[in-house]
């Protein structure tokens, strides 16, 4: 299946049917019963969440996604497109987790249910239920996350860039959503809905603009790129713009809830 990393709604309408394309709704389950693309399964975005405090956006246990992606139905053969109705942050997150497990064939589609319903291309309101089959994640990519830990060594060394995804508020630390506010040291601020186009379907903006605001903050890909927000769900859509423009990107996926709410980790606040 030729499909790229980021697809237009008419890339992905000939393939609909197709008996190895997997298309996942992540948006709000409202959303999918009055629309969505004809064959998506629904995924509530708290089946792709460890859920558990103080750094609820973690991923889930190997049982626990093993049970996930088998009763989706996803085979090593699949092709899995993903999309959500809010730009992109949990389609983005979903292929964080696809590339955690190993499974390489995937698409974003651009601008989700939004972009879709704005061409004006077939949607059901069925609820579609996955064939089941037996998948089984052997094993976990450490390489596409960084942990705290790690994470504590890294600015040490200084051998990352750190892009967060949260709003310039929360980055300043004028918001609060943890129990201490500011930024991780060194971090630059690009908020995920920059990178949106709100007049258009919620489809992305220009890459190659996206690309130029990022070079100007320092973001350039030279050392890997760490992405974060409260809880990897807004850095989701900016692991896929990484990905996209070809840069070394790791998510953090314990990001400000777990950082913020520990008294011993380097903050910084204000601009």
């Amino acid at each position: 299946m030729d499909l790229s990393l980021i697809i237009e709604p008419n890339e992905l309408q000939p393939y609909l049917g197709h008996e190895s394309l997997l298309i996942l709704d992540l948006g709000k389950s409202e959303t999918y019963q009055q629309a969505h693309v004809p064959g998506a399964i629904r995924v509530a975005p708290a089946d792709i969440q460890l859920g558990t405090k103080p750094a609820p956006g973690l991923l889930p246990s190997k049982e626990q996604l093993s049970l996930l992606f088998s009763r989706l139905g996803l085979t090593n053969d699949t092709h899995v497109v993903v999309y959500d109705d809010d730009g992109g942050p949990w389609a983005g997150r979903m292929i964080w987790v696809l590339d955690s497990i190993g499974h390489k064939h995937y698409s974003f589609l651009n601008g989700g249910i939004h972009g879709w319903l704005a061409e004006q291309r077939p949607i059901e309101s069925v609820v579609n239920l996955g064939v089941a089959k037996d998948y089984k994640v052997a094993d976990i990519d450490e390489s596409v996350s960084i942990n705290k830990e790690q994470l504590l060594k890294a600015i040490e060394d200084s051998s990352i860039q750190i892009w967060d995804a949260r709003s310039y508020k929360e980055y300043t630390g004028e918001k609060m959503v943890s129990q201490r506010g500011g930024h991780l040291p060194g971090a630059k601020s690009y908020e995920f809905s920059k990178a949106l186009d709100g007049e258009n379907a919620l489809k992305l903006r220009d890459l190659e603009e996206i690309k130029n605001e990022l070079l100007a903050l320092g973001i350039n890909g030279e050392k890997t790129i760490i992405s974060h927000c409260q809880t990897h769900r807004r850095s989701g859509l900016t692991y896929v713009l990484a990905k996209a423009l070809g840069w070394p990107m790791q998510a953090y996926a314990g990001s400000w809830a777990e950082w913020g709410n520990d008294p011993n980790t380097p903050i910084e606040t204000g601009e």
